[in-house]
């Protein structure tokens, strides 16, 4: 499990993949979904499929379940939130850097 520190890191360069971001679009539907439905309309293979789900499951962006001899796979969305969080503070941040630089300008 990666610290606090380095989640975002992990989180947006799991996101930093062509493959794995439309695997996650594929995904927010919010139904499991088999290797099989996530290879439909792509030029991946199922077992490069496969690799990508497990960065995204390392990254706690997607969850793996058994359904008999099936694994299939489901988004779990929370990860996304505090990304946006953490893009929410990070833009706070330089707006008041911003704002600083501003009225030292204008000084």
């Amino acid at each position: 499990m990666p610290n606090k520190q380095s989640e975002p890191a992990v989180l947006f360069a799991a996101l930093g993949d062509e493959t794995r971001l439309a695997l996650v679009a594929k995904l927010r539907n919010g139904r499991p979904s088999s290797i099989s439905e996530l290879t439909i309309g792509s030029r991946v293979s199922r077992q490069a499929i496969t690799k990508h789900l497990r960065v995204l499951q390392k990254a706690g962006m997607v969850h793996r379940a058994r359904a008999g001899r099936q694994s299939l796979f489901e988004l779990d969305p929370r990860p996304i939130g505090e990304m946006q969080d953490y893009l929410d503070q990070v833009s706070k941040q330089w707006d008041q850097a911003l704002e600083r630089l501003k009225a030292f300008v204008e000084k």
